[in-house]
């Protein structure tokens, strides 16, 4: 044996797949010589896995997590088939799964865990080792932004401050955002009337940032990263004026993963009033990235982030067309599920 592979079909630009979804694909071996085949199967995958370590003085713990959504096999050649041996050159084993239509949590890969969906090829041979292939492929949870009311909801907030120390007067903002929910490269319009009552200048400051957990043994580890930081027009002392502003989400962002019991990837937009010699009064809104909007005959790209977490060995993307199969029944909204980040959760900067 000199070489075994694994790839699928990409059904889109993007190479993206939803629970229910048909992926096809092939195996490929490549012999010099006979080769006596045991067996030979191809597995779909998917599963989400967390690990970090935490030092309590001189001892070390290791806290590590697994969820497995599923596992099916397909044998090509099962044992005990006949006369199993298979001849010089290329052989090329075409097969084809159907992702399980169930609630599925979206790829990730995050610096203390990873969503993974695998194909993965096996060829077994009496008195050798397995030979092994895999191929990652990314799986979207697709939510319906106008079906889900929970998405759609307006977010208002407001805040004032009196000032102290080396600024005197209050200063105050009254913030709307359209909704929770928004696509990958959408714009989020945020409208702040702002009420400057003080002896400074002030300047309206934006910042979206994500915060991913990570959940086992009871702990849970939580990573935050600003994605992007805008700043607005200053606001002379003695000023009432209303400002907007869109801040689009870039369209790499990692859609929202609220569906998963060990991992969560959730987004706010902070909005807050930078004044000079005083802490700033802000306002958070929690926000929800759902997959970028495809039109009819245009797929937009997906890139699920990479941060680490045992980087994942690929196997081969066939370019060919796809075999058309009937759409699938959408997933239920988010909202059915009760997981969208509450205030509470986000303690400080998180």
């Amino acid at each position: 044996l000199t070489f075994i592979s694994v790839g699928y079909n990409p059904v889109n630009k993007s190479k993206v797949f939803s629970s229910g979804d048909y992926i096809s694909g092939r195996v490929t071996l490549e012999l010099v010589n006979d080769c006596k085949i045991d067996s030979l199967c191809v597995k779909l995958k998917g599963k989400a896995e967390v690990k970090w370590t935490e030092h309590y003085g001189k001892t070390v713990v290791v806290y590590h997590n697994k969820e497995k959504y599923f596992s099916i096999k397909q044998f090509i050649i099962q044992e005990k088939q006949g006369n199993n041996t298979v001849g010089p050159g290329c052989h090329v084993y075409p097969f084809t799964f159907q992702i399980p239509d169930q609630e599925l949590p979206s790829s990730f890969k995050g610096s203390n865990g990873k969503i993974l969906y695998t194909l993965e090829a096996n060829l077994s041979r009496s008195m050798r080792l397995d030979c092994k292939a895999k191929a990652e492929f990314t799986v979207v949870h697709k939510a319906n932004l106008k079906s889900d009311p929970l998405l759609m909801t307006p977010q208002h907030s407001f805040t004032d401050k009196k000032m102290k120390l080396f600024t005197s007067g209050t200063v105050g903002m009254d913030v709307n955002i359209e909704r929770t929910g928004f696509h990958q490269g959408e714009g989020i319009k945020v409208v702040a009337s702002i009420q400057n009552k003080s002896s400074r200048d002030i300047k309206p400051k934006y910042c979206l940032y994500r915060k991913y957990s990570y959940f086992a043994k009871g702990k849970r580890k939580v990573e935050t990263k600003d994605i992007l930081k805008e700043v607005g027009e200053v606001i002379p002392p003695s000023a009432d004026q209303t400002v907007t502003r869109i801040i689009t989400i870039p369209s790499t962002t990692c859609v929202s993963i609220l569906n998963c019991n060990i991992i969560k990837a959730e987004y706010r937009l902070r909005v807050y009033l930078d004044v000079k010699y005083a802490s700033d009064p802000e306002i958070k809104f929690p926000i929800v990235i759902l997959p970028a909007s495809q039109g009819p005959d245009e797929e937009q790209p997906f890139v699920p982030p990479a941060y680490g977490f045992e980087a994942f060995a690929g196997g081969t993307s066939f370019q060919q067309n796809p075999t058309a199969f009937g759409p699938s029944a959408p997933p239920p909204p988010y909202g059915t599920y009760g997981m969208y980040p509450s205030l509470s959760d986000f303690s400080g900067k998180s």
